[in-house]
Parts: C-alpha cells; sequence; structure tokens
C-alpha cells in the first residue's frame, strides 16, 4: 500500500502517515501471512485506482469484502469477470430492474463499468479473513474510510451517497454538505434485503439527482 492511486494522493499521504494506519498495516501483514485474507493485497485499494476523486458521482458503500474464495476484488459488491454473482449483488440487479423497468447494463458481476463512470464502489471495512464476516472491523479501516467521506464531503460538486446496512448508514453524519444527497437502505444481503433494500429505489433517485447537473449513471 505505499502507491497512491488517481488523483487521492493528498489523502492517502496524509492518513498514511498517521499512528492509527501504521498499526492496521503492520496488522495486515500478519494476517495476510497467517490467513486466507480477501481482496488480494495488490487489490486492497482497488476501488481508488479504478475511480478519481474529481469523478466521483455516486459513492455505494457496504460492509466489507466477499468472504468465499475469488469473489472479492477491492471493489463493493463486485467480483471478477466470469465469476458467478453472489447473493448481494443478485439483489442488487433485481432492485435495479425493479427500480428502472429494465435490466442492469452489467453482464456478469464485474462492476468496473460502474467504477469507470464515477461510482465509488467501497466497504467500511476493506479486508476480511475467508469465512468471516466483520473479521477485520475495528483495526482501523473504519477510521480510514471515515476519512474518505469527509474528503469526499467537501466536493463542491453535488454527489449521491449510498449508505446500505447498518456500517455504512453509521456514516451518515460525516456527510454535511448541503450539495450531496444521502440514501441509506438496508443491505442487499439476503439476511436484510427484505428490510429495506428492496424498494428503495436507489438507483432511479440517484439519477433524478445527477441529472440536474446534467450527469446519469447507466446502471
Amino acid at each position: 500500500m505505499n502507491r497512491f492511486y488517481n488523483g487521492w494522493e493528498p489523502l492517502f499521504e496524509q492518513e498514511f502517515a498517521k499512528p492509527y494506519f501504521r498499526e492496521l498495516k503492520s496488522f495486515l501483514v500478519k494476517e495476510y501471512a497467517e490467513k486466507i485474507v480477501y481482496p488480494p493485497k495488490s487489490l486492497i485499494l482497488n476501488a481508488f485506482d479504478s475511480t478519481s476523486p474529481d469523478e466521483v458521482n455516486v459513492v455505494i458503500l457496504g460492509q466489507d469484502p466477499y468472504i468465499n474464495p475469488g469473489q472479492a476484488m477491492g471493489m463493493a459488491f463486485s467480483v471478477p469477470e466470469g465469476v458467478r454473482p453472489p447473493p448481494s449483488l443478485q439483489n442488487v440487479f433485481k432492485e435495479i430492474k425493479d427500480d428502472l423497468g429494465y435490466p442492469s447494463q452489467i453482464k456478469g458481476g464485474d462492476l468496473t463499468p460502474w467504477a469507470n463512470q464515477g461510482v465509488l464502489l467501497l466497504n467500511t471495512s476493506l479486508t476480511v479473513v475467508q469465512g468471516q464476516s466483520n473479521s477485520h472491523k475495528g483495526h482501523g479501516w473504519e477510521q480510514f474510510t471515515d476519512e474518505v467521506i469527509r474528503f469526499l464531503n467537501k466536493r463542491e460538486r453535488g454527489m449521491v451517497f449510498m449508505l446500505w446496512g447498518s456500517n455504512a448508514i453509521s456514516k451518515r453524519r460525516l456527510v454535511t454538505n448541503p450539495r450531496h444527497l444521502v440514501l441509506t437502505a438496508a443491505h442487499p444481503s439476503p439476511l436484510s434485503a427484505y428490510n429495506g433494500f428492496f424498494g428503495c429505489k436507489h438507483f432511479s433517485k440517484a439519477n433524478e439527482f445527477l441529472k440536474k447537473q446534467y450527469r446519469e449513471i447507466r446502471w
């Protein structure tokens, strides 16, 4: 994690130097050495590599990476090309179709086309132990992703924050700029999707907001 990414340098230089992040990095070195951890080390910050801060139109914030082999790729909810969409992503696609009236433009489960349109696919925690959801919670990632939200909150160009699940919704307090739109819903996991994700209509609401600024996401 010594590289700098795609316009995020001011934030990364500041955060990487802080004690909490140095402790997080030491923790991760040990975890990756002793356990199976996702995503691969080279993809931990893939979301930032894929979407520059000046291009962000939408932030989709989830919980933590997928916990099964071959799925996590450093972008929330996305899986590599050729990997079957997990249930959470299938539910996202179901909501898109129900909301917009037509299927997602995504073929398969790789959400890189969204990232290329300025959708930052972020989790509150960026790493996880195989098979153990929330296993890296409380080790520093939450502080880092807090700072990401604060960094984007200062932006003048309005953006949409979609906060899915309790971990993500806890960051609602960080979006104080009235230029931005904040949307909250249950996590799309099968365990919670029927508790407020289905029917949230976040995708149409986001585009309605963005169209006022002559922008739109092709979901």
